[in-house]
């Protein structure tokens, strides 16, 4: 450890309740001017020799308001972030859908269910096995005993009537 070190370590150690409640006025938070502090023992301990100083008590001091300057231009830094999240977060866009576009979507998801339910057996077992419980046509044709061909038409039937119902004004 340097002599300047040395000599503001002991000079900080004694200066330390008047620079705390120097710092606490300057910074208005106790945490803030506790961590200014820490702050300050780290950095003195990499002051070096050469140059000498003169005066440590005014070195020391001019240290401490540097360090608390810093210390509340990062806070306010902080502060335009957090404001800046706070916007962002409250003035998002709106993505849920119009109650207009809700109703309009009911609507159409009533009239598909309408559709489904009156396919003639077995396109809608068919296009139930198929689309909802994952089943291949290859899987239904051998359930059915058919070929895969019958299949597909009855999947493309169950899906005509439902683009029909779509495409409906």
């Amino acid at each position: 450890m340097s002599t300047n070190a040395f000599v503001l370590s002991h000079l900080l150690l004694r200066e330390q309740p008047s620079l705390l409640k120097r710092l606490r006025r300057m910074l208005r938070d106790e945490r803030a001017a506790e961590d200014v502090t820490q702050g300050l023992w780290l950095k003195i301990q990499s002051v070096h020799d050469h140059p000498p100083i003169d005066n440590p008590g005014a070195y020391l001091h001019r240290l401490a308001m540097n360090a608390a300057t810093d210390a509340l231009r990062a806070s306010k830094r902080r502060g335009a972030l957090v404001e800046a999240e706070v916007a962002d977060l409250l003035w998002v866009e709106d993505d849920s859908p119009a109650p207009d576009r809700i109703a309009i979507g009911r609507d159409m998801l009533e009239r598909i269910m309408a559709a489904l339910a009156s396919l003639p057996e077995p396109t809608h077992s068919i296009f139930r096995l198929n689309r909802f419980e994952g089943l291949t046509q290859r899987e239904i044709a051998a359930r059915y005993g058919v070929s895969t061909t019958v299949v597909e038409r009855h999947i493309r039937r169950a899906l005509k009537a439902l683009d029909d119902v779509r495409n409906a004004p």
